[in-house]
């Protein structure tokens, strides 16, 4: 029969053929689509076709290939298949596996349907799902297997990321913490690329350098070397990424303008290629950047830009949430007004500092500081200007302590000042506080106009005039209170009186 004669063959066509193998289940079926397959050119048949096809003796020897089974197995001709068996094309053990079943399957004569397994072709590993049935002649006696298998690599993959992506999200959700989540993120990337390193690193708004996030694979030599790096129009791939708020491809960092103050680095690390993309917050801020290196001189394929965008976006739900985690904690222990700590953190802090004393047996001294007749200020200038002595006073005095005393706005115009080093002395502590009433004192400008103001200061000390937060601040509040009845401006320190107490 001419191939003319086959393509006027109306009871099939290659597409119903092409379905009937994809389904064939029975084993009337299946000497249906051999006795098809009789008639036509079987071989050119199915060459059409990209799913791999094939068919196996009883001894799991190729007796027909398609092109597209040799292709994957990098042959040149489907004919070079004839007489091979997996034990020639994969490593021993996973050819092992494929023979067992395939033996156990004809054995039993049962169809096995729609298995996956995952296979490596050429170096490359790739998902296969694969439906073989056996083959039987005229009497029915198995002589093979018949196997259509379907390349289902790039659906594993989007399989996968979703499953990733899910699982960071709910890493986020949960309030895991960034560095963890960030490099569960890198993990993912590396999972599905071959050939890449990938990196995450943090913008810090103060200085405008690239801090390290999180990397994998990269040599902790070379992150320390990174870290810090400041942005700039010629600082390497994540820099300059950052820099222009845009991607920066560089497939050769040897000879790129973009790494010449870096050029040791890749020569030193064995990376070529290097990729950023800035990771942008909602509110179009740069938080960061995330970056994938290679050793090959290259540019990215449409996968590795396509992972890296679902990165940024990641990194960047997660960066903004423990930004916005960040901030809520610092609004609830932090005056709005003037940014220092408020009550909440004060008892937390204070209860630190004389668990702190009581190990080390030294002195605590905490300091009750209310200004006078601040309400005078708000009603001659208005409440701006009582707000903006606040905030004066608010900067200049932490500038006046060590960094291990503690300073705080309780409320209104009421400050204290925990001294949680004692080396000197009572008599040491007093005369920082006086010094600390002088610094209140200096003028406030407001609007061209100076702005004069005093305090009235009680102190009180751990451990002879208490020995907890509550009992200490409230007897400082006593000797502020006396401090104010003998004329304001000045400093008293809590005496013990069994009439007042």
């Amino acid at each position: 029969m001419s191939r003319s004669a086959h393509s006027q063959d109306t009871s099939v066509t290659l597409e119903s053929l092409r379905q009937r193998l994809l389904t064939v289940v029975t084993d009337a079926e299946l000497a249906d689509t051999f006795a098809i397959l009789d008639r036509l050119d079987a071989c050119s048949l199915v060459d059409q076709f990209p799913e791999l096809i094939y068919v196996k003796d009883r001894r799991s020897r190729f007796v027909l290939a398609n092109d597209a089974t040799a292709r994957a197995n990098n042959i040149a001709h489907p004919v070079e298949m004839l007489g091979k068996t997996d034990f020639d094309l994969f490593e021993r053990d996973v050819a092992e596996e494929l023979f067992l079943a395939e033996q156990r399957m004809m054995s039993l004569g049962e169809a096995m349907t729609n298995v996956e397994h995952r296979l490596a072709f050429g170096g490359m590993s790739c998902w296969l799902q694969s439906t073989k049935t056996p083959l039987r002649d005229a009497e029915g006696r198995i002589v093979g297997l018949i196997g259509i298998s379907r390349d289902i690599t790039e659906r594993k993959r989007q399989e996968d990321l979703r499953r990733g992506h899910a699982r960071l999200l709910e890493m986020i959700a949960r309030g895991q913490p960034l560095d963890k989540v960030l490099l569960s993120l890198v993990d993912l990337v590396e999972e599905e690329l071959d050939d890449v390193v990938a990196s995450v690193l943090l913008l810090d708004e103060g200085t405008d350098r690239l801090r390290h996030g999180a990397s994998s694979s990269l040599p902790e030599a070379y992150v320390r070397m990174i870290d810090g790096l400041l942005i700039g129009p010629h600082a390497g791939s994540c820099g300059t990424a950052a820099w222009r708020r845009e991607p920066v491809i560089v497939s050769n960092a040897l000879e790129d303008a973009l790494w010449e103050d870096y050029r040791e680095l890749p020569q030193q690390f064995g990376f070529r290629s290097c990729w950023s993309t800035p990771i942008i917050g909602p509110d179009r801020r740069v938080l960061g950047t995330f970056a994938l290196y290679s050793g090959s001189v290259r540019e990215p394929t449409e996968l590795e830009l396509e992972l890296t965008a679902m990165a940024t976006d990641i990194a960047g739900i997660a960066i903004e949430r423990m930004r916005a985690e960040e901030r809520i904690r610092y609004m609830a222990h932090h005056d709005a007004l003037t940014g220092l700590p408020n009550r909440a953190l004060f008892w937390i802090q204070f209860n630190h500092i004389l668990a702190e004393a009581r190990r080390e047996k030294r002195k605590v001294a905490v300091a009750y500081i209310d200004l006078d007749n601040f309400k005078q200020i708000n009603d001659r200038l208005g409440h701006a200007a009582g707000d903006e002595v606040l905030k004066t006073i608010a900067e200049r005095l932490p500038r006046c302590i060590r960094a291990n005393d503690l300073i705080v706005r309780l409320g209104g115009d009421e400050f204290a000042i925990v001294f949680s080093l004692i080396g000197q002395g009572e008599e040491g502590v007093v005369r920082r506080m006086d010094e600390l009433r002088a610094v209140i004192s200096a003028p406030v400008m407001f609007e061209s106009e100076e702005v004069h103001v005093t305090c009235s200061m009680g102190a009180a000390f751990y451990p002879e005039d208490g020995d907890t937060p509550e009992a200490l601040l409230a007897r400082a509040d006593r000797a502020m209170y006396g401090a104010k009845n003998d004329g304001r401006d000045r400093l008293q320190v809590w005496t013990y009186a069994p009439a007042s107490d």
